[in-house]
C-alpha cells in the first residue's frame, strides 16, 4: 500500500497543533484557577525610592520567577506586571497598582541679598529654591519690599511644589544706593591660613595635603610650591559660558598643568559646569578629555556644579542633578580616568541625591563632620602657599 507522504505530515500536523491548543487550554485553565495569594506591604511608594517588586511583597504563595524593578520617576498610578510559581509549581502572571507620591517639601535657603536701588530684578530669582521632584516649583517672596526705596526689608521665602509641599524661609532685601567703591583689597590685610601649619596638623601616614587653583592664583612658582610640601594640585581646566554655551578654557590652565608635569607634582582637574541635562554633562565630560590628553593627569575629573543662587533657571530637580554626575561620571570612566564630585557639605547632605559615589567636600573648618565618605576635604580658601605669592590658595586634605 503506497503511503501518501505529503498527506501524512498534514496528518501528523494537525495531531501536534491540537496537542498543543489542549495543552494551552488545560494550562491557561490551570492558570486561571490556581490558587493566587499576594499580600503588599503596601501600595504608597515615594517617587525616586529603589524599589524591586520583593520590597513590595509582604508574602506570596510560591516563588517569583521575575524581580524586577519598580519605576518610581514619576508620580502617580502604576501597574507592576510580574510572574511566579505557586506551590504548585505553576506559572502565574500577576500585577498590582502602585500610587507613586512626593511627600518631601522644597528647599528654600533664605539670606541676605543687596539690591541697587531702581533695580528690575525679580528678585525671587536670586535665592535657592529647589525640589526633589517638581523642576519648577513655585518659589515667591512674601511680604512688602520696594526696590525704589533704600532700606532692609524682612520677607518670607516660599517653595511650593505640585504635591502641595510647602518650605520656607526668612529672607532679608536690603535696598541701596550704587557703590562706586573699587572695593580693592590688599592680600596682606586678609587672614589667612599657613600650609605650613596644615602639614603640622593634618598631615599622617594617610592623608596627602594639595591645593587646588584657577588663573586667580596669577603665577606660580612651581619649584617653591614642590618645595612647600605641595603632594597635589586640581586645576581648573575651564567652565561653561552659562546654559547651552560655548566651553572656555582656563585662561592658565596650560600654563598651570605643563609647570606642575615638570615638577612632577600630580594633578586632577576641575570643571565649573553649567550643565543642565545629562547630556550636557557628557559633553563637558568628552570635551575635558579632549583638552588634557597631552598631559599627565594622575588624579580624579572633578564635575564642580555650583550655580546654586541661578538654580531656578536651570530647570533641574535634584534627582537631575546626581543623574548629571552619573553620566559625566560614565563618560570619565570610559576613557579610563576616574571622576570625583564637588560640592560643599550642605549642598551634598541636603541637595544630591544618593550620594554613593567619591566627592570632593567643601567644609571650612578645623574638622569636617560630613555625613558620608570623602576622597577629598577642601578645609579652607584662604591659604598661603609658598611659591604662590600673589594670592590666597585653597588647601585641601586627600585621603590615600
Amino acid at each position: 500500500m503506497k503511503v501518501d507522504k505529503k498527506r501524512l505530515i498534514i496528518v501528523i500536523g494537525v495531531f501536534f497543533i491540537a496537542i498543543y491548543a489542549t495543552l494551552s487550554v488545560v494550562r491557561e485553565y490551570r492558570q486561571e484557577n490556581a490558587v493566587k495569594i499576594v499580600n503588599l506591604k503596601t501600595n504608597k511608594v515615594e517617587v525616586y525610592e529603589d524599589l524591586k517588586v520583593s520590597d513590595i511583597i509582604s508574602f506570596i504563595n510560591g516563588e517569583l520567577i521575575t524581580d524586577s524593578k519598580i519605576d518610581t520617576t514619576t508620580i502617580g498610578k502604576h501597574e507592576v506586571n510580574f510572574e511566579y510559581k505557586n506551590y504548585d509549581n505553576i506559572k502565574i502572571d500577576y500585577s498590582f497598582e502602585i500610587t507613586v507620591v512626593d511627600t518631601t517639601k522644597p528647599v528654600v535657603i533664605g539670606r541676605t541679598i543687596n539690591v541697587i536701588k531702581g533695580s528690575d530684578e525679580d528678585v525671587s530669582k536670586l535665592v535657592f529654591c529647589g525640589d526633589n521632584y517638581d523642576r519648577n516649583p513655585k518659589c515667591y517672596i512674601k511680604g512688602n519690599y520696594n526696590l525704589n526705596k533704600v532700606g532692609t526689608y524682612n520677607v518670607s521665602f516660599i517653595g511650593e511644589d505640585s504635591s502641595k509641599n510647602k518650605s520656607s524661609a526668612n529672607l532679608t532685601i536690603v535696598v541701596r544706593e550704587k557703590n562706586n567703591s573699587s572695593g580693592t583689597t590688599n592680600i596682606d590685610d586678609l587672614d589667612s591660613v599657613s600650609y605650613d601649619d596644615v602639614i603640622e596638623k593634618y598631615k599622617t601616614k594617610d592623608t596627602k595635603i594639595g591645593i587646588d587653583i584657577s588663573h586667580w592664583q596669577g603665577d606660580i612658582n612651581y619649584k617653591k610650591v614642590k618645595k612647600s610640601g605641595v603632594e597635589f594640585a586640581y586645576i581648573r581646566v575651564g567652565r561653561g559660558n552659562g546654559v547651552g554655551a560655548e566651553y572656555v578654557l582656563d585662561d592658565k590652565f596650560i600654563e598651570y598643568i605643563k609647570g606642575f608635569n615638570k615638577v612632577k607634582i600630580p594633578v586632577g582637574v576641575y570643571f565649573y559646569s553649567n550643565a543642565n541635562s545629562k547630556e550636557d554633562a557628557e559633553k563637558e565630560a568628552k570635551w575635558i578629555l579632549k583638552q588634557i590628553k597631552k598631559y599627565d593627569v594622575d588624579l580624579e575629573i572633578v564635575f564642580d556644579w555650583e550655580n546654586w543662587n541661578y538654580f531656578q533657571e536651570y530647570d533641574l530637580n535634584f534627582h537631575d542633578l546626581t543623574e548629571m554626575y552619573k553620566a559625566f561620571e560614565k563618560v570619565i570612566e570610559k576613557n579610563d580616568h576616574k571622576a570625583l564630585l564637588y560640592g560643599s557639605k550642605y549642598y551634598l547632605e541636603e541637595i544630591f541625591q544618593n550620594v554613593d559615589f567619591p566627592v570632593w567636600v567643601a567644609h571650612y573648618t578645623e574638622q569636617t563632620n560630613y555625613s558620608g565618605e570623602y576622597k577629598v576635604w577642601q578645609l579652607c580658601s584662604n591659604g598661603r602657599v609658598n611659591g604662590i605669592d600673589d594670592n590666597l590658595v585653597d588647601i585641601n586634605i586627600m585621603k590615600k
